[in-house]
């Protein structure tokens, strides 16, 4: 069995609130199609968060179902399994599957029954059978479902007498992976032994964790072929940068699985991105002291630079003018370059450089982290050291969107 694992899509993300992120989507989606045509994979999984947001623009369904459906065209012998995030609503998803049905796409929203109060037969929901081996196809799930995911695996079990490999699906945190880049508070996922799922499988594509990585083996970033024996565990990591903190390699993994229990190979397959972030000043450790030495680095930065993102570090001790964030945009919009801004700035202070601390590691958070933080105090005590010019007011804006943002989830609901 050949699969091709990718994850953590955020398809229609609007990044520093103001940035279609469309078009670079659209270009990893090219590189997609190119990987189906070289590696001919048997099956295509997506392990959640397929939106960035629960309820998307309609525009944004539009141009995602677009592209699946011109894969579906191009390639109609793959077989497609797209399982719900935790930053996709479950019951919206499910709505569709029976229209994806239609074309032969396995679309999976809502998390398996208690086994309690399970229907007779409700398991061949959550198996996908196709000629080459088993999917279990498991969504995100918010509890820990130990007994579920061993009664499917037994249940596949029972099916699979001609030794098949067997996959699964999941969207968590598991325990000892690498969060580099990614908060794990954010999303409310706690972390889960791994153990959890059970051992029956050949391999679990995970999604959540933006960073790839096979779990309990070292980190690699090259595209060569790495084996290991079943059972496996992997992140294939989001498909862009979905945040400037995610400064490693992105990939979609490529898995060849020769036989139930037997090994496992893995080979990442590298993500072109159409954009980067930077942080300025690009050639110096050192925080801009003032906001005038920001403009003036920016006016060089922008002769040559194209196609980023951009965002300053700069002084804490610097007085920053009430314009300086539309005098950036109008240089920007002057240029005509392919340049986007994010406003909020990396404030360093002079004992962060004396003691050596990184800016990058400082905790940053914006508007997405805060509309999923469940206890305003949080924001607070994260915030209290990283955002120095944030005013009262500036807190009672932010709060006012995070209501807001929950009344509409729970009328949704």
């Amino acid at each position: 069995m050949r699969i091709l694992h990718t994850a953590d899509l955020h398809f229609g993300q609007n990044i520093y609130q103001h940035y279609d992120r469309l078009d670079e989507h659209i270009h990893f989606f090219k590189q997609l199609h190119k990987w189906i045509e070289n590696y001919s994979p048997d099956v295509m999984i997506i392990s959640g968060d397929i939106y960035d947001v629960a309820q998307p623009a309609a525009s944004v369904w539009t141009a995602f179902n677009a592209e699946i459906v011109k894969l579906r065209r191009e390639f109609p012998s793959l077989f497609i399994v797209m399982v719900a995030g935790n930053h996709d609503s479950a019951s919206r998803i499910e709505s569709h599957s029976k229209v994806w049905d239609l074309a032969g796409i396995t679309v999976v929203g809502t998390p398996p029954p208690l086994l309690t109060t399970a229907p007779e037969g409700w398991e061949d929901r959550y198996v996908a059978r196709t000629p080459s081996g088993f999917i279990i196809t498991v969504p995100y799930i918010s509890g820990e479902r130990t007994d579920t995911m061993l009664h499917l695996q037994e249940y596949v079990k029972s099916l699979n007498e001609e030794n098949l490999p067997v996959v699964m699906t999941g969207h968590l945190a598991a325990i000892g992976s690498d969060m580099e880049g990614h908060n794990p508070e954010i999303g409310n996922l706690r972390p889960v032994a791994i153990e959890k799922f059970g051992s029956a499988y050949d391999y679990l594509a995970l999604g959540h964790i933006h960073k790839s990585q096979t779990l309990g083996h070292a980190a690699v970033y090259d595209e060569e072929t790495h084996t290991y024996p079943s059972p496996v565990a992997r992140y294939s990591g989001s498909v862009l940068h979905v945040s400037e903190d995610e400064n490693y390699p992105h990939s979609v993994s490529l898995v060849d699985i020769e036989k139930h229990k037997g090994n496992v190979a893995i080979r990442q397959l590298k993500i072109e991105q159409l954009r980067h972030f930077v942080t300025l000043p690009v050639d110096s450790v050192e925080p801009f002291a003032t906001a005038k030495e920001a403009i003036s680095y920016l006016k060089k930065f922008i002769k040559t630079g194209d196609n980023v993102y951009i965002r300053f570090r700069i002084s804490n001790n610097a007085v920053i003018p009430a314009d300086f964030n539309s005098i950036v945009y109008e240089m920007i919009d002057k240029s005509g370059k392919d340049i986007r801004y994010n406003p909020r700035m990396i404030f360093v202070s002079s004992d962060d450089l004396n003691s050596n601390n990184s800016a990058d590691t400082q905790i940053h958070i914006d508007i997405e982290d805060i509309k999923q933080m469940t206890d305003p105090r949080e924001f607070v005590r994260k915030t209290a050291g990283s955002y120095p010019e944030l005013t009262e007011e500036d807190l009672d804006d932010l709060f006012r969107e995070v209501e807001e943002s929950i009344r509409k989830t729970q009328e949704e609901q």
